[in-house]
């Protein structure tokens, strides 16, 4: 019977250390390990200079467009969930973070605050696939989504979950702010 009452205890102390050495509390997100980032950091964020996308050919936007247009079929349709980073539940500025993470090994800040101060600002008549467009939807709140192209952007809607739009639509007209140029690599 003792040798039982240790096993016991032995498999509740040893699971939550196995099960947490794979959970970002006590370490980072498994899709990051994968990447080979060893940390996240304000280092490893965007900073304030030659941080824009620079193409030298309509191949290199192509290029971006393909890219989030496959991760956008990996997510296409997952209910948004403010807080949310997973497939159960997602928001806009975490999208952007796994969109980009996936797409160019790229680290975006977390929210929509510290994503709109990255990258170079550009106009909507000169977007190009990889920009991030934000909207201001009510009083200090925002929302984040990337540019593909063809007047559309993907992003974690709060009715529809990930969806693609169009900028014409007369919503986002309304509540459009500004547009921000990153550099990637792909």
């Amino acid at each position: 019977m003792p040798r039982i009452k240790h096993l016991v205890a032995l498999v509740f102390f040893v699971a939550p250390l196995i099960v947490s050495s794979n959970s970002f509390a006590f370490n980072m997100p498994k899709e990051f390990a994968s990447l080979g980032i060893k940390s996240i950091s304000h280092k490893n964020s965007f900073a304030e200079k030659d941080n824009f996308i620079k193409m030298t050919n309509g191949s290199d936007a192509e290029n971006i467009r393909s890219a989030i247009l496959s991760q956008y079929s990996n997510w296409k349709g997952t209910r948004y969930h403010l807080g949310g980073t997973t497939h159960n539940g997602v928001d806009c500025s975490a999208l952007m973070q796994k969109i980009f993470s996936a797409s160019f090994g790229q680290s975006l800040p977390r929210t929509t605050t510290q994503q709109i101060h990255n990258g170079q600002q550009v106009s909507k008549e000169t977007l190009k696939p990889g920009d991030l467009v934000f909207f201001k939807t009510s009083p200090g709140q925002r929302h984040v989504g990337v540019y593909v192209g063809d007047n559309k952007f993907i992003h974690a809607s709060s009715s529809e979950g990930v969806t693609m739009s169009s900028l014409a639509n007369h919503y986002w007209v309304e509540h459009y702010e500004t547009a921000r140029r990153l550099k990637v690599m792909g």
